[in-house]
């Protein structure tokens, strides 16, 4: 399947935010960031992917890393439902039209 599923995380923020802080603090003492995540994910009891995807959204924000901000995720969002809300009031629109146009052809008042 091409589209992600919408959905919150389970986690809260302070959770996911605190974790990344403790893979940052213990990556000395590991030989690779995916040997920190793993390790911390396991003592958090939280899925290593998700620790994971919240490190690299951590590095993508510091501009550390290339890809979407969060704030650049967050506006994209905004600016695709707003998008799609445009669409659906056109189509509204279009109907609309071509209803009252159909009606003024069939009055018998017409020109």
């Amino acid at each position: 399947m091409d589209r992600k599923m919408n959905t919150t995380s389970p986690y809260p923020a302070e959770f996911s935010e605190r974790a990344v802080q403790m893979v940052i603090d213990h990556l000395d003492g590991h030989r690779s960031l995916t040997a920190s995540v793993r390790d911390i994910a396991c003592k958090l009891g939280c899925s290593p992917d998700s620790l994971r995807i919240w490190c690299k959204q951590v590095q993508r924000d510091a501009g550390k890393e290339a890809g979407p901000t969060s704030a650049e995720k967050t506006r994209i969002k905004e600016l695709e439902r707003e998008n799609r809300e445009l669409r659906q009031a056109n189509e509204i629109l279009k109907k609309a039209s071509a209803y009252f146009a159909q009606a003024e052809l069939d009055s018998p008042f017409g020109k």
